[in-house]
């Protein structure tokens, strides 16, 4: 029996390896026997029925894609300004290109001032997609945000008047309603689970021509600190945007919304492309709280966090750059209260971990006020694990603290903070040096240390003197860094600079 078995053995072992060796074989005479010409077919009829599967979806989304038409009266001002979103110039005026674009990437032209001219009625255009069969519809904040009639055009040609049911200016995501039954739907995947290089489809009505296809990647995914909104978590994509796109989806080759189309980086006012979509991960639970209420309630811990750069991670003797710095933490906060300090490293949320700050205020944000979460953090070096009751984030915001940058000079004189200063420079109650004076090419000026930064901590340690200043300063001469704790106005925050 056992030789029976060893020779089963062995006869299987031959047969997968001639099996395997077989299939090569053929692979190659297949190879050497195929022409140019029938390769030549072969790549044309590839490419067909890459255009077949684009067509296909074409077909399956443009009935749930909507032409958006907003209007809006306003009233000149006595002074030069911005062209309005729905100025005069042509179907799309320079303020609308800085909404779409982002502030930081269009500059506007000045307006004409008209004196004569007291109220007009000024017109713009976006894209949309319909996500329910009664007429909700998915589109931009800054499309629909402060119209004062918005118009829904279908592919099918018909026209309704929508009503706003909710708009949302700090992630660009606004939810309208059309009073119709029995819509197209598009359906909504799964962004989270979208990679780079995938192919994906932007639908839309750039400069006003609806249903607008046109194809890229996924270029990118979790850019943020882009400057467009409050809360960035975008999908890059190279697939042509322009005005007239924002609203529409940006959909998967199954035909599925993974994402929003938002904004594009631009110089000429055109597509260079770089386009930005909202995950619709995240559009979605907005969506699902306009719909629900008509707002949206954030998660919030209430501290001031900052990126981790070489030099703070050299600074706080850490071992990766992995982590948000906690900069500042408010009075009686969630934070506060479950025993976040400041100076700790936030490295896990949730049992997941931290990287940056644009993806981290997110997390926090869409978690529901009253929700516990665990979060991990490295203070001195030891791993802390607190638990937090999240809280509701308030309408003002505190800003995440500015990512520092090192230089070659520290280049600032200070003084000890005294009640005169103190009202000179404008500052609250506190303990500290004051910077008096910066210069223009320092270290210091490079992370925007300017006359009045109140300085509070050298190196972790409280400084209420020049003395201790300078005493702590000279101390980081060896190590050739300083890490300062500065307050500029309401917040505070840590630069780490580089000492000649």
């Amino acid at each position: 029996m056992k030789d029976i078995n060893n020779h089963r053995k062995t006869c299987g072992q031959s047969c997968r390896k001639f099996s395997f060796n077989y299939s090569i074989l053929c692979m190659l005479a297949f190879i050497l026997c195929t022409s140019p010409a029938q390769a030549l077919d072969r790549g044309i009829e590839n490419l067909r029925e890459t255009g077949k599967a684009f067509a296909s979806v074409a077909k399956k989304v443009s009935p749930a894609v909507v032409f958006i038409q907003v209007e809006k009266s306003s009233q000149n001002q006595p002074s030069m300004q911005f062209s309005s979103p729905f100025g005069n110039e042509g179907p799309f005026g320079d303020e609308f290109l800085k909404h779409f674009f982002g502030q930081t990437f269009q500059q506007g032209q000045p307006h004409r001032f008209r004196p004569e001219q007291h109220h007009k009625q000024e017109v713009g255009q976006g894209s949309g997609f319909i996500i329910s069969h009664d007429g909700y519809i998915m589109t931009n904040n800054h499309v629909v945000g402060d119209a004062n009639k918005v118009t829904v055009r279908l592919n099918d040609g018909r026209e309704f008047t929508a009503k706003t049911i909710g708009t949302d200016p700090r992630s660009d995501v606004a939810v309208i309603k059309i009073d119709a039954a029995n819509l197209p739907v598009l359906a909504l995947g799964d962004s989270d689970s979208l990679e780079v290089g995938e192919w994906v489809i932007a639908i839309g009505s750039p400069f006003g021509l609806s249903h607008t296809l046109t194809v890229g990647v996924v270029s990118a995914k979790g850019r943020s600190s882009v400057g467009i909104a409050d809360y960035e978590n975008f999908i890059q994509t190279d697939a042509a945007i322009n005005p007239g796109n924002s609203g529409g989806p940006l959909v998967d080759l199954y035909g599925r919304a993974v994402g929003m189309n938002t904004a594009i980086i631009s110089r000429n006012g055109g597509y260079m492309g770089i386009g930005f979509a909202i995950p619709i991960n995240m559009a979605s639970t907005i969506k699902d709280q306009l719909i629900k209420t008509g707002s949206v309630t954030r998660g919030y811990l209430g501290i001031v966090i900052q990126d981790l750069t070489p030099e703070l991670v050299e600074s706080f003797g850490l071992d990766g750059n992995r982590g948000v710095l906690v900069a500042e933490v408010s009075q009686e906060s969630p934070a506060e209260k479950a025993g976040m300090k400041q100076g700790d490293v936030i490295v896990e949320f949730n049992s997941k971990p931290v990287g940056k700050v644009g993806p981290f205020r997110n997390s926090v944000a869409l978690k529901a006020p009253g929700s516990k979460q665990k979060i991990t953090v490295l203070r001195q070096g030891k791993r802390k694990h607190l638990t937090v009751t999240i809280g509701k984030l308030p309408d003002q915001e505190p800003s995440s603290a500015v990512t520092s940058v090192s230089m070659n000079d520290l280049g600032l004189d200070v003084q000890t903070l005294t009640p005169d200063l103190a009202r000179q420079f404008g500052l609250h109650s506190g303990k500290g040096v004051v910077v008096t004076q910066v210069s223009p090419e320092s270290a210091a000026a490079q992370v925007g240390i300017k006359p009045g930064t109140l300085i509070k901590e050298v190196n972790r340690k409280p400084v209420e003197t020049v003395e201790a200043f300078e005493r702590l300063v000279t101390e980081s001469l060896q190590k050739g860094s300083v890490l300062l704790l500065v307050r500029d106005g309401q917040y505070s925050r840590y630069v780490a600079l580089k000492i000649k």
